[in-house]
């Protein structure tokens, strides 16, 4: 069976449309949407542009960006900076198709889903468009739509467990950081809406131009791991007693040492018994399982960033057998070493003229 990358999770890539028609990418904005949300997604569009004409690639703009706003010209994101929207869902004329639509979140996103307006105007698009998707939490205005019933969906890590209580019949998937089921798409939290925007350029105009644009940006292509990628150090709780915070901290930093139970102990100047039950209770997990967590963590990195053999990691990094490591892997990520630097290796970078 093909293990699949804890990143993205999708079905067959979507055909790429005619290289010379330009294509209209509108992101419908709302009062106390997160600003990253609208502007990051459209920068990687508008990066694209630029790029295509800079190394003649194309003789016109690839994409045409516009956004919508579902209250007014002005929308006042979360952070207090105002945006001017090109268009409102009531404006009159004709305009050109939309090719891909994207829903933006924040903290005004449970207000537009509550907006009869805005549900009813992207239900009327989605069977328009050639893709719908939602940035962050923009996936509730998606569900409150109707539009993810019976399909996969992700949003920011905070907020999947709500999304499945409200609409149980979404299957909602903690840690990609984005899925794509048919023409709909999801994304995880805020930046994660950049990292969709980067494959969507990827399906239109290959993973070339993806790869450079992604550059340009100081962006993966291929961000390593899920929504859980936020690091093992910040998914395990801090403990209270200052002995085991530094303990934490030391593990953290040499993930290559002894790190058994006696040796633990001796560090945190406690009994073996007492150290077991006291770290379980305040990190959240057992000892064994937290220093796994963070040798999985230090091998990736090193899988990454360097072009030593595996047998080599996993000796540095505690693991002590290519295989021990393959195992832990497949527990955390449900990926080996060997497919996760296939797929997430940086690569090296090289100048391209802005």
């Amino acid at each position: 069976m093909q293990q699949r990358s804890p990143r993205t999770q999708q079905s067959a890539p979507a055909l790429r449309p005619a290289p010379h028609a330009p294509l209209r990418v509108t992101l419908l904005a709302f009062d106390d949407a997160q600003v990253l949300d609208v502007t990051g997604p459209l920068e990687v569009f508008g990066r694209t542009s630029r790029w295509l004409l800079e190394h003649g690639e194309a003789t016109r703009e690839r994409y045409v960006l516009e956004v919508i706003s579902a209250n007014g010209r002005e929308v006042r994101t979360s952070s207090g900076l105002r945006l001017v929207a090109d268009r409102t869902l009531s404006s009159k004329g004709r305009t050109a198709p939309i090719d891909t639509l994207l829903i933006a979140g924040g903290r005004g996103v449970k207000q537009a889903a509550q907006d009869g307006r805005v549900l009813t105007w992207v239900r009327a698009q989605a069977p328009r468009v050639r893709r719908l998707a939602s940035v962050c939490t923009g996936a509730f205005v998606l569900a409150a739509a109707g539009l993810l019933d019976g399909r996969r969906a992700v949003t920011h890590w905070s907020e999947c467990e709500q999304l499945a209580r409200l609409y149980p019949r979404i299957t909602v998937e903690k840690d990609p950081i984005f899925i794509r089921d048919g023409a709909l798409y999801t994304s995880a939290g805020v930046t994660a809406g950049m990292d969709l925007a980067l494959a969507l350029v990827e399906e239109d105009c290959g993973r070339d131009v993806a790869l450079a644009v992604a550059r340009e940006l100081v962006l993966f292509l291929r961000r390593p791991g899920g929504q859980s990628q936020f690091s093992a150090q910040l998914a395990a709780q801090t403990a209270e007693r200052q002995p085991l915070r530094e303990l934490q901290a030391w593990v953290m930093d040499h993930p290559g040492e002894d790190l058994r139970i006696p040796a633990l102990a001796r560090r945190a100047a406690m009994s073996e018994r007492n150290f077991r039950r006291a770290f379980t209770a305040e990190v959240g997990c057992a000892p064994a399982r937290f220093i796994e967590r963070i040798r999985v963590e230090a091998a990736r990195r090193a899988l990454e960033d360097t072009s030593d053999g595996v047998d080599a990691i996993a000796t540095r990094v505690g693991f002590g057998t290519a295989e021990s490591m393959r195992r832990a892997f497949t527990r955390a990520l449900n990926i080996s070493p060997t497919t996760y630097r296939e797929r997430f290796r940086a690569a090296p970078t090289r100048r391209t003229r802005t």
